[in-house]
């Protein structure tokens, strides 16, 4: 299975340091050439690896980590994300709901990505939490999931499971996700709560 994080912002450093500490392999693009984040990444570690967009969608596995706007993008790089999942780790912040249509933010990101599984999550810390080991006090800092497709959510929850942190499904994007996104000026109940999971 091969990863990658498309936008290299404090978000996508934090996945970054995830993938790093866990010594798993990730690629990282941005729309910029890849010698302008070279050193950020190896600042990073050895595992992570600068490479174009183009090179970087070909992962199996692709955390979304740029802005909301940006995601149209992202999604021309490719004719068809079919047998992919993305990770969608945007905030639609300050985006009127008019805007989305009335769907979840992730339903938009979605539609983009022609073919691919879509999982909503990772997005509810902030990165300067995010970042941090998630081994807490004996616990497990808990990212939540949410996705119409349960295969996928089960794949995006082990991978978390091997990350560090304790996945916690929330069901499908217009009930679960709705608790992990923004609409307008307001954040989802769960957004910025930061929860430990202790195994009893």
């Amino acid at each position: 299975m091969s990863y990658a994080i498309i936008g290299f912002g404090k978000i996508g450093q934090a996945l970054a340091k995830a993938f790093a500490r866990n010594g798993m392999e990730v690629s990282v693009a941005t729309t910029r050439d890849p010698e302008s984040f070279a050193s950020a990444a190896a600042a990073i570690g050895p595992e992570i690896i600068p490479k174009k967009l183009a090179e970087a969608v070909k992962a199996d596995v692709i955390f979304l980590a740029v802005r909301f706007e940006s995601h149209p993008d992202v999604a021309k790089a490719l004719p068809t994300w079919q047998g992919k999942t993305i990770v969608d780790v945007t905030n639609a912040y300050g985006v009127p709901p008019e805007e989305l249509g009335g769907q979840p933010s992730s339903r938009v990101v979605a539609h983009a990505f022609t073919g691919a599984r879509l999982v909503k999550g990772f997005n509810h810390l902030g990165a300067a939490v995010l970042e941090q080991d998630p081994a807490v006090h004996g616990g497990r800092r808990v990212v939540f999931l949410a996705s119409d497709d349960d295969g996928a959510a089960a794949e995006i929850g082990a991978l978390a499971e091997n990350l560090g942190f304790s996945p916690i499904k929330l069901g499908g994007l217009s009930e679960g996700g709705l608790l992990v996104q923004a609409r307008g000026n307001s954040w989802g109940q769960l957004i910025f709560k930061d929860l430990v999971k202790f195994d009893r």
